[in-house]
């Protein structure tokens, strides 16, 4: 197998945005890179805005003219699978749909030369079918950037069940290469940071049909340190990526906690990039604004679910959203799909905007002691059900008197 030394020319499939962070990640790095989307006109646009971003880093003195050069000239654009068939490592980044990434991987598996190494960039989608699709499964993995990806330190590597130790460790090595916190994930559904995610987001949403606002939620987990608030989040990703998912698979309104969601995206408000989403932007500004029309939209959707508001407090919000990431993260440390309590809090910090100073989810548990935690989830298992559920390993670490991170 191919070590680490012997990545020298990699691919990458698919201009969008991911697609485009990706290959700037690499040329940055000095890696060649040969970009393949069987459409040529978003191999255009993409090169474009590439070209665009060297020029604002000209512009701000990062670098000259002649390494913006430099770095465009290491990319060759193609739509043919056939002009892959050197390289050393080949990324996958369309978007989030099984067929399309095993299709993709079959035509990969067929063009690229044996010793290559495979890697799809999903965020959930299970790596072991992925791999299922080729004939090389010991050389295929996840590499999961994070977005914007030639900005986001945090790179999850993820381990296939039949992926071989020195796949994982060349992978390891060039994420170093390229300037990432690279961290190594076991296969489950959403890895580590994005399975983490679905608990906290979920928590941030409850307490919204409870009676806070998403503009309360934001202003206390910002205000414990987090770099954005979830809503604020959700405004920056696109509302309209998990509606536009549960209309293809054709599960209607689903949940109440999706409902405002919903709403927002059926008046096309949908983040950012349309000008409003749970916030209002004015044009060309990135400043997220309060907008009272969302809050009176989030009482109504409450309402009708047959909610009653009451007060929630910012001391509310920020323990049931941070216990709800500590609790999954000690089920993923339970299950072995974490290699420490370490590694989850380097994805937090590098990658979902932890406080640094807290150290990471499980370092912010261990400062207010295993006991004090456990109790505080226990209590809301008995007012809330089985989402609060402790963890197996949180349990016998508060009764042990232990601790996730080391002293």
């Amino acid at each position: 197998m191919a070590a680490f030394e012997d990545i020298k020319k990699v691919g990458v499939i698919g201009a969008g945005t991911m697609g485009r962070g990706i290959v700037m990640n690499f040329v940055n790095a000095g890696y060649p890179v040969t970009w393949l989307d069987v459409n040529g006109e978003m191999l255009e646009k993409g090169k474009v805005e590439i070209a665009a971003v060297y020029k604002r880093s000209v512009a701000q003195e990062r670098f000259d003219d002649a390494e913006a050069q430099a770095r465009l000239n290491r990319i060759s654009t193609t739509q043919e699978y056939a002009d892959l068939a050197d390289l050393d490592l080949v990324v996958e980044a369309v978007y989030e749909n099984m067929d399309l990434k095993k299709k993709i991987f079959t035509e990969l598996d067929k063009a690229v030369k044996p010793s290559a190494i495979l890697a799809t960039n999903t965020s959930y989608l299970d790596i072991d079918e992925i791999a299922s699709a080729t004939q090389r499964p010991t050389q295929v993995l996840g590499l999961h950037f994070f977005s914007p990806a030639h900005i986001m330190k945090l790179l999850e590597v993820v381990r296939g069940k039949a992926t071989a130790q020195d796949v994982m460790d060349a992978c390891l090595a060039v994420g170093k290469k390229i300037g990432k916190e690279a961290v190594l994930a076991g296969n489950c559904h959403g890895f580590i940071g994005n399975r983490m995610l679905e608990k906290y987001s979920r928590q941030s949403r409850e307490v919204v049909l409870e009676g806070a606002t998403p503009w309360e939620v934001d202003q206390a987990l910002q205000g414990f340190g987090m770099a954005m608030g979830p809503y604020r989040m959700y405004d920056v990703v696109g509302v309209d990526l998990g509606w536009r998912s549960r209309q293809l698979a054709g599960v209607g309104r689903g949940e109440p906690i999706v409902w405002l969601d919903n709403k927002l995206c059926e008046m096309e408000r949908f983040g950012q990039k349309s000008g409003h989403g749970f916030y209002k932007y004015e044009a060309g500004s990135r400043q997220a604004i309060h907008d009272p029309e969302t809050d009176m939209m989030a009482r109504e959707v409450a309402e009708e679910a047959g909610y009653t508001a009451r007060d929630v407090s910012s001391d509310e919000i920020v323990t049931r959203c941070i216990l709800a990431l500590v609790n999954e993260g000690a089920r993923i440390l339970d299950e072995g799909y974490a290699e420490s309590a370490e590694d989850i809090d380097r994805v937090y910090r590098f990658g979902y905007g932890f406080p640094a100073e807290r150290g990471g989810p499980m370092a912010y548990a261990d400062s207010l002691g295993l006991d004090k935690v456990l109790a505080e989830i226990r209590a809301l298992e008995a007012e809330r059900g089985e989402f609060w559920t402790p963890a197996a390993g949180l349990v016998k670490l508060a009764e042990a008197g232990g601790r996730f991170t080391k002293a």
